[in-house]
C-alpha cells in the first residue's frame, strides 16, 4: 500500500498534463517544466503505480489501460484541490478579470454572445469570455478537465454525463426574402418544395433532427447551396429567391429590419431544446455557480 504522506501531489498534475496533451513537449510547456524534469517526474509516476502509464508511439504518448483507469479519479482529485484553494480568494465579480471559456455554435455566438456581453458590462465589466466551437465529441472531456467552463446549445448526448439546465425550447421555421407573390400566412408544401433551398451542413443534433423529419415526411428539397455555417445566409437570402430552414429565434434576429418573410414549416418537426452544460466536479465552485446563474437568467425563456 502506498504511503500517502510520501507521495508528491505535483505528480498528479504531471499525469494530467501528459494524458491531456499526449506529448511530453506540450506537457512540459503547459507545466513550465524542462523536458528532463518532466521525464524524471514520469519515471516517478511509473514507479508509483508500477506501470508504464504512457507508451511512445508515432501518434504521441499513448496511455496504457491503467492510465485510462486512473484518469477520472485524478481529474476529480485535482478539481477538488482547485475548489479548496479558491476558498481563500475573495469572490467579487465586479473586480475580477477572470476569463470563462464557453463552447457554442456559430448560431449560438450570434444569438447568445451579445446578450451575455451586455449583461457582463453592467454587472462585471472586467470579466472576460472566450468563445469557441468545440466538436461535440470533445465537449464532455474538456468540461471535466476545466478547459471549458460551459457548453450551450442543443446537445442531448451530453445530458447523461454533465450537469445541465434547460434554457428554452423553440421550433424551426423557414425564411425567404420578401417579394411579390408570396403567401401572406402559410407556405404550403408545394411552394416550399418549388423553391431552391440553402442547406447548412451543420453537425448539430437539432439540424440533423429537422432534416430527418423533413425527409421522413417526403419533403426532398431542391438544394441551391450548401454552406458549413449560418453566418453568410442572410446576405444570400436577401439576394435570391431561395429559402432557408433555421431556428425561430435566429430567424427573428436575421429579420431585425423586416426584409424577410418567416413561415412555419409545412410539416410538424420536433422543437429543439437549448441547454447549458457544466461538469459535476465544478458544481459547487462559486465562480461556476455565479456565471451559470448569469447565463440562465440572461438566456432562459420563462
Amino acid at each position: 500500500m502506498l504511503d500517502f504522506n510520501s507521495v508528491d501531489l505535483n505528480l498528479l498534475r504531471v499525469f494530467q498534463s501528459i494524458i491531456d496533451e499526449r506529448s511530453l513537449t506540450r506537457a512540459s510547456q503547459r507545466l513550465g517544466l524542462s523536458q528532463p524534469a518532466l521525464s524524471y517526474s514520469l519515471g516517478r509516476l511509473r514507479a508509483l503505480f508500477d506501470d508504464q502509464l504512457f507508451v511512445r508511439t508515432t501518434g504521441g504518448m499513448l496511455p496504457t489501460p491503467i492510465a485510462l483507469q486512473l484518469r477520472p479519479p485524478i481529474n476529480r482529485a485535482l478539481a477538488s484541490i482547485r475548489e479548496v484553494l479558491q476558498h481563500g480568494n475573495q469572490f467579487d465579480p465586479m473586480s475580477s478579470s477572470r476569463e470563462f471559456h464557453l463552447s457554442m455554435s456559430d448560431l449560438g455566438e450570434l444569438v447568445f454572445l451579445p446578450l451575455l456581453c451586455e449583461r457582463l458590462q453592467r454587472e462585471a465589466s472586467e470579466v472576460k469570455i472566450s468563445a469557441q466551437q468545440v466538436p461535440i465529441g470533445e465537449v464532455d472531456e474538456r468540461l471535466r478537465l476545466g478547459q471549458l467552463d460551459f457548453a450551450i446549445g442543443n446537445m442531448p448526448s451530453l445530458k447523461a454525463s454533465t450537469r445541465h439546465a434547460v434554457l428554452f425550447r423553440e421550433p424551426y421555421v423557414c425564411m425567404t426574402r420578401k417579394r411579390e407573390g408570396l403567401p401572406r400566412c402559410t407556405l404550403e408544401r408545394e411552394a416550399f418544395l418549388a423553391m431552391s433551398h440553402v442547406l447548412v451542413a451543420s453537425s448539430e443534433s437539432s439540424h440533423l433532427t429537422v432534416e430527418s423529419s423533413l425527409q421522413a415526411a417526403g419533403l426532398h428539397r431542391k438544394i441551391g447551396l450548401r454552406v458549413p455555417h449560418f453566418t453568410v445566409v442572410p446576405q444570400i437570402i436577401l439576394r435570391t429567391d431561395w429559402v432557408v430552414t433555421l431556428p425561430q429565434r435566429v430567424a427573428r434576429l436575421f429579420n431585425e429590419h423586416g426584409g424577410f418573410e418567416i413561415y412555419r414549416l409545412p410539416v410538424d418537426t420536433p422543437e429543439i431544446e437549448v441547454t447549458v452544460h457544466w461538469h459535476e466536479a465544478f458544481d459547487a465552485d462559486q465562480w461556476n455557480v455565479w456565471f451559470r446563474n448569469l447565463i440562465i437568467d440572461t438566456l432562459r425563456e420563462e
